[in-house]
């Protein structure tokens, strides 16, 4: 699985909030892809959460 974040990310900390396993917040949200296998319920739920859909899970 690849996660994604693209440039309309707010930096809300939404994702971070479900699974700062993966997502972490700078200037945007950031993913730890090494932590990805392992949370993979949780990085969709962030994805579903996201309020302008910027995680892209592939």
């Amino acid at each position: 699985m690849t996660v994604k974040v693209n440039d309309s990310c707010i930096a809300c900390g939404a994702c971070e909030s479900i699974c700062s396993e993966v997502f972490s917040i700078e200037d945007r949200a950031v993913v730890n892809e090494s932590a990805v296998a392992d949370n993979i319920d949780a990085v969709k739920e962030a994805a579903d959460a996201c309020p302008v859909g910027a995680i892209e899970v592939e």
